[in-house]
């Protein structure tokens, strides 16, 4: 009597790793993860909110004022004196940006806080790509946010100031290039703010880095000697974004053109910097 053993098959390492799927890591993989990461997070949808908030809410707050001091008969501010529907429209912008800038800092810095930075460059090996996908996406997300905000805010603000010195209309000239531009600053004020998270590795400290070149520095320029003022405070990011979407310029602003290559410059600088410590320095 014989037996047959059966027969057995082994397979080489090499016959593994080729029925094995590849994976190749390519740009839209990228731009897909870290668009699938910033949706995850419940800080996303609250931030994104506020900001959305703080640009209709805050319009259509400074418009119904503008209208009750025309109404009542009131002496009006000193800061609505030369206001138009535009300027009430964006009143909002100064804390939207607030909101947008620190979201962009926590979508860079956060990972960092949490380690999972570590886990994101082992898939993604090259580094530069994690960086210009993060920049990229929420960029696109706070310039989409900002610009239907301003633009729903200054529709109910036309609605609002109608038959009052201040009333515009889209079609009036500067209107739809103020309102891009607005949007266009925010969407760049989200980047700068992932810049800055990617650079300093700390929420606390892009945070704060981002409050103080907004907010802090333009008002500390007042305690420079008038001559260097009028040198200085245009090229500030605040200053230079603000000319972009401004109605009415004059000699102590830049044009709509010079804001923005002023602010994409400081934009540049931002990712630079955040570009260099990202492949010189471990994560």
């Amino acid at each position: 009597m014989s037996t047959v053993a059966p027969s057995q098959t082994s397979s080489t390492p090499t016959e593994l790793r080729t029925a094995r799927p590849a994976y190749k890591v390519t740009a839209a993989r990228v731009l897909r993860s870290e668009w699938a990461k910033l949706w995850s997070l419940r800080s996303t949808w609250i931030t994104l909110g506020l900001a959305l908030v703080f640009l209709v809410a805050f319009g259509l707050i400074a418009a119904f004022h503008f209208k009750s001091r025309i109404t009542s008969g009131g002496p009006m501010d000193r800061d609505l004196a030369d206001a138009s529907t535009l300027s009430l429209s964006l009143f909002g912008t100064n804390f939207a940006q607030l909101a947008l800038g620190v979201l962009g800092v926590l979508v860079a810095a956060g990972e960092y806080s949490t380690g999972m930075i570590r886990s994101t460059l082992a898939a993604v090996p090259r580094r530069l790509p994690v960086l210009w996908s993060k920049a990229a996406v929420y960029g696109l997300i706070a310039l989409v946010l900002a610009t239907v905000g301003v633009f729903v805010a200054f529709s109910a603000d036309s609605g609002i100031l109608s038959g009052t010195k201040a009333a515009l209309t889209l079609s009036d000239t500067g209107v739809v290039r103020g309102l891009l531009g607005a949007g266009l600053y925010l969407g760049l004020v989200g980047v700068i703010g992932v810049a800055l998270g990617a650079l300093l590795r700390s929420v606390a400290g892009g945070i704060a880095v981002l409050v103080a070149s907004l907010m802090l520095i333009p008002g500390l320029t007042s305690l420079l000697p008038t001559s260097w003022q009028s040198h200085i405070t245009p090229y500030l990011p605040s200053h230079a974004g603000e000319a972009m979407f401004i109605l009415h310029h004059d000699a102590t602003t830049l044009s709509p053109t010079a804001g923005l290559l002023v602010f994409l410059g400081w934009t540049v600088l931002a990712l630079a910097g955040a570009a260099v410590r990202l492949l010189r320095t471990d994560a």
